[in-house]
């Protein structure tokens, strides 16, 4: 890919010393859940999937492996010449917008299987004694807010998406040309280098593109049901990410700081 002139990446460091950052160094290479990988759920009524919630079977082995994933991920963007060559503010806007749905690749590529299991949610009247009991104690009491777990439909997508990665056995160099495609997103309001960031993306559509005309001969349509993968891609939500994968392990987390800190450290 072509590099934008004159555009250089901040040299600015943060101190490397937040819990998330030290979990993610130490982590390196954890041992992924070994559950076997499991079908999308059958068509249905999704009205009860999103009524239920769900929580980790085991939240410090998966929270571990998305951890390690995240950090090759990061990695990997910062690997990429022409990201690099972008302004600190620019690489910013596009991994803040583009983490999860590529952290949800990665799991993929790495083949990290994980389990769920349903939580009960409060009735409606534990919700009004819990809200009149902060009421009671005051702003000198300031009590955190329920946790909101993902919902069993939710996590539906994200297993869903996981199954059809899998069922395509899409290799390396398709999984980075996705990225590619995924990370250089110029229709994120903030960009400056808009064009730029455009011809970028076209780039890495046709690489993956030509990558498949190459070796996928005889399955004309595989382009097609990779761009399918990019589709399901925009159902990512990064907050139901951050709460199943990275919440049980250290709490809530501010992704945007973790993010600038991550960008401006050596992986």
């Amino acid at each position: 890919m072509a590099c934008v002139a004159g555009c250089r990446c901040c040299t600015e460091r943060r101190r490397q010393s937040s819990i998330l950052y030290s979990i993610l160094r130490s982590e390196e290479r954890p041992e992924a859940a070994q559950q076997p990988p499991q079908a999308p759920p059958g068509p249905g009524c999704s009205c009860g999937s999103r009524r239920r919630r769900v929580a980790l079977r085991s939240p410090q082995v998966a929270g571990k492996a998305a951890s390690a994933v995240l950090v090759k991920t990061l990695r990997f963007v910062k690997s990429v010449p022409c990201f690099q060559e972008l302004p600190l503010d620019e690489q910013l806007v596009l991994v803040r917008s583009c983490w999860a749905p590529l952290l949800v690749l990665g799991l993929a590529q790495e083949r990290v299987h994980f389990e769920t299991v349903e939580t009960a949610e409060p009735s409606m009247l534990q919700r009004i004694l819990t809200d009149r009991r902060q009421e009671q104690q005051g702003p000198q009491h300031p009590q955190s807010s329920s946790p909101q777990l993902p919902s069993a439909g939710e996590i539906q997508a994200i297993k869903g998406f996981l199954a059809k990665c899998w069922s395509l056995d899409i290799s390396t160099k398709e999984y980075a040309y996705l990225k590619g495609a995924v990370l250089f997103n110029p229709d994120l309001p903030g960009l400056q280098c808009v064009q730029y960031i455009q011809g970028l993306q076209r780039e890495a559509q046709q690489a993956l593109n030509e990558h498949v005309r190459l070796i996928h001969r005889g399955d004309q349509a595989r382009f097609a049901k990779l761009n399918v993968v990019l589709s399901l891609l925009r159902s990512i939500n990064a907050n139901v990410i951050a709460e199943l994968f990275f919440k049980p392990i250290i709490g809530t987390v501010n992704m945007d700081d973790m993010l600038l800190e991550m960008l401006c450290a050596k992986l």
